[in-house]
């Protein structure tokens, strides 16, 4: 795990989220966007929506139609719609329009579950935490970085394998591994840095 880190940081010592915002409510509002999206699609799409809005009040004052407007291309925009209305209301009412700290707190907000949650506190607030997409489900079982055939699963495994003083950066190395290089159709193999490493190619090489 030491390896596999280490080379990950030598890499990208400074890996950012590839989402665009312009401050953490934006940002949660991209995150919820991006469920079954790519980061892509989802910056195309509030590049206008966040020269317009940047609170929760704004957001509210756009209205549903006035969202879908802007978020149209994006795969299941009618329920994103509904979701990021309400979790503005509720950042409003109940959370004096700033984003809460905690994951109690924001899988508290509609649309936001445990993977959402995790992100924001990693990207915005800095706690190392584990937000497991697609791409680490796949990714981790596979290379043998991580047990497990659960989100949740696989989120308490690397938090136990990853050394420590990866742990804030380490989502962003295997998001973004799992995105360029171990993709799921034609894993990049001969360009990977930690392929002597893997599980996968150890089997394929024993085979």
């Amino acid at each position: 795990m030491e390896l596999v880190f280490s080379r990950l940081e030598q890499q990208n010592p400074s890996p950012k989220p590839e989402l665009d915002a312009p401050n953490p409510y934006c940002f949660l509002v991209s995150v919820v966007l991006s469920a079954q999206a790519t980061d892509k699609s989802v910056n195309a799409a509030t590049a206008s929506l966040y020269k317009k809005v940047k609170t929760p009040e704004q957001m509210l004052a756009l209205g549903r139609d006035g969202l879908i407007g802007y978020i149209k291309a994006i795969g299941l925009y009618n329920s994103k719609a509904d979701h990021i209305l309400a979790l503005s209301k509720k950042l409003i009412e109940e959370f004096n329009s700033e984003i809460p700290q905690t994951r109690e707190e924001l899988m508290s907000l509609p649309g936001v579950g445990r993977k959402t949650a995790n992100v924001v506190l990693n990207a915005v607030f800095g706690q190392p935490t584990m937000p497991v997409d697609t791409h680490l489900l796949r990714v981790c079982p596979k290379t043998g970085i991580a047990s497990g055939s659960t989100p949740e699963e696989v989120e308490l495994s690397l938090l136990e394998r990853v050394p420590k003083k990866y742990l804030l950066n380490a989502h962003h190395w295997l998001l973004l591994h799992g995105r360029y290089t171990c993709t799921a159709r034609s894993p990049k193999c001969g360009n990977c840095i930690i392929s002597d490493l893997c599980l996968f190619n150890s089997k394929n090489r024993q085979g």
